[in-house]
């Protein structure tokens, strides 16, 4: 009981923190690439960008990143060295098309699950099998697998899905029509690489239970 109530206690100090659901808005374009040192600044196009506002957070396949300005239709976010490294954001080129989310309102439902934004690792498409109404997907990863669980939540380039037939270093997801039509998901091959983000109240079960 004394593990579940510091469980809660953590999890409450994110309710002034930004999140998001993993159920997608939109997806956008980028549309320029422009290299800043080890940084890169990316400008991306969306049919929400008059609704933002500067130093907004928006989740981009996943990733959390600031709205630096705007211009019309367009806007852009810089992504530093340290988040190129560990997400899959150096893959994008020009006309990369994005899962975007904007961060979630706190008096809203939750129709996802609980993310951050902050991707854990990535991984690989190996196998694509299309279903009869569905598409389901195999990926590889050696990023902290024992954290997803069979039938629990997983964020993969920002959508939150279920996990199934967890291996030691692979996992399945399925996606309906509407995901694969409102999504990147559309785009993804076998051989792309994409940006997992593990569920937070499993990470902070696994904190615990090490203490």
């Amino acid at each position: 009981m004394e593990r579940l109530r510091l469980l809660m206690l953590q999890l409450k100090e994110y309710e002034s923190k930004k999140m998001f659901t993993g159920i997608i808005e939109q997806v956008g374009k980028v549309v320029a690439i422009t290299k800043n040192g080890s940084n890169k600044t990316f400008t991306v196009e969306a049919d929400f960008t008059n609704e933002l506002k500067v130093d907004q957070s928006v989740a981009h396949n996943g990733v959390c990143l600031t709205v630096e300005s705007i211009d019309g239709r367009l806007y852009t976010v810089t992504a530093i060295d340290e988040t190129l490294v560990k997400t899959a954001l150096n893959n994008w080129n020009e006309g990369s098309l994005v899962n975007l989310e904007r961060c979630m309102k706190m008096n809203g439902r939750l129709d996802g699950h609980i993310v951050q934004g902050h991707v854990d690792g990535v991984g690989s498409c190996i196998n694509l099998e299309i279903k009869d109404g569905s598409w389901e997907y195999t990926f590889k990863t050696e990023t902290r697998l024992d954290l997803i669980v069979e039938k629990g939540s997983i964020c993969i380039n920002g959508v939150s899905l279920t996990a199934f037939d967890v291996k030691d270093t692979t996992f399945k997801v399925a996606i309906i029509p509407y995901t694969f039509e409102h999504t990147n998901f559309n785009q993804l091959a076998v051989g792309d690489t994409i940006n997992l983000e593990f569920d937070i109240i499993g990470k902070y079960v696994e904190r615990l239970f090490k203490k």
